[in-house]
């Protein structure tokens, strides 16, 4: 039997460093010890032809360790969810003022068509002698009325209604959204008697600052336990065409935006090692205030003002809760104890007035532990 041994031919002298070599062999990745660049696309290719390497992509996450080059595994980050944006209101729809004369004009309006049924009927000849003699007018020679006196009636009439009929008064505190025919017509903030178009819809705004005390709302800790939470909501209406006109009920729309950062939010009981209903509140008051701006709504503050935890688990966190208090308990009187016998036990050594092999050194430490705790278990 023979057996065929193969010799591996030396390399030439005259041979490119890094090149490959015209036997079709490749040339060595490593020449000596100080060389320390490696190709890594030559590590992990499954081509066998070194004359067209072939760069293969790496994956975002590599599950395990790759062999040979002490690689740790890389975990990928998760991809951030991205929110849909709300719809954007019409951009046209802004608050602007709107057209308004003082009180005064609507008045003398009114005035000029009261004196112009007057003097209509006057003309008509419809005055009673007795006005007559009391606004010292002389007796009309028109006897009736006619087409004429019909017409200035009815100019008088409309000018005295139209000035009565559009003053408004305006408080602190409340606006007029005006509109005519389903178009925005502009904003009344100003106070005082004013005259506004009564042809003009007039729609009031409350645009004082105002609070909102929810009822029992549901929410979760940070472990994923069932709470009912009570917020305080400190708002009011920045944009009184966007919350009027652009939204259907903004009153609505806050207490379900409240709702939805809730269960978005978790909440933690007050003196919680992350934050308490401090860290929840801010929280909360960013989401709100995101959420309600579109609409012309300014969120100032929404704060838990009571958290509880929902009734079928109320007992159960009750009874966890009294646990860990009296572990903290115990193991703090433990602690006290324990000190308490070191630095006893240590002072009768070192001062000598006892001297106690292992054993009586056992005893005594026993013996006084009982004795400390007991004393400590004692109803003061």
């Amino acid at each position: 039997m023979s057996t065929t041994t193969s010799h591996t031919p030396p390399e030439s002298e005259g041979q490119p460093e890094g090149g490959p070599v015209p036997g079709g062999r490749p040339a060595r990745l490593i020449q000596n010890e100080v060389t320390t660049e490696i190709p890594v696309h030559l590590l992990f290719r499954d081509d066998p032809d070194p004359l067209n390497p072939v760069k293969v992509p790496l994956k975002p996450a590599v599950v395990g360790r790759r062999q040979g080059t002490g690689e740790q595994p890389r975990l990928g980050r998760p991809a951030p969810v991205r929110r849909r944006p709300l719809p954007e209101v019409d951009a046209a729809l802004v608050e602007r003022p709107a057209r308004v004369l003082p009180g005064t004009a609507g008045l003398l309006a009114g005035a000029c068509g009261l004196t112009g049924c007057l003097a209509t009927s006057w003309w008509a000849g419809l005055l009673p002698s007795a006005a007559l003699e009391a606004l010292r007018l002389p007796a009309s020679a028109a006897a009736g009325l006619g087409p004429a006196q019909w017409a200035a009636y009815a100019g008088a009439g409309a000018l005295g209604m139209f000035g009565f009929a559009g003053l408004a008064r305006g408080r602190t505190g409340r606006a007029w959204v005006l509109g005519m025919f389903g178009g925005y017509r502009g904003t009344v903030r100003r106070t005082g008697l004013l005259w506004v178009n009564p042809l003009l819809r007039r729609r009031r705004v409350d645009v004082r600052l105002r609070h909102w005390r929810s009822e029992a709302l549901p929410a979760a800790d940070p472990e994923g336990m069932a709470l009912r939470v009570v917020v305080l909501v400190v708002w009011r209406v920045r944009d009184t065409a966007r919350a009027a006109l652009g939204l259907e009920d903004h009153e609505t729309y806050l207490r379900e935006c409240v709702e939805a950062a809730l269960a978005r939010v978790p909440v933690e009981p007050a003196g919680g090692p992350r934050g308490g209903v401090t860290a929840a509140g801010d929280a909360l008051t960013r989401l709100v205030a995101e959420e309600t701006a579109p609409v012309g709504v300014e969120v100032f503050s929404v704060q838990p003002v009571r958290v509880e935890y929902a009734p079928e688990v109320a007992a159960a966190m009750h009874r966890r809760r009294i646990a860990a208090l009296d572990a903290r308990q115990r193991a703090s009187v433990l602690s006290s104890v324990v000190d308490s016998v070191e630095d006893t036990v240590t002072r009768l050594t070192v001062r000598g007035l006892v001297e106690l092999d292992d054993y009586e050194r056992k005893a005594l430490v026993k013996d006084l532990t009982v004795a400390f705790c007991s004393g400590r278990g004692e109803p003061l």
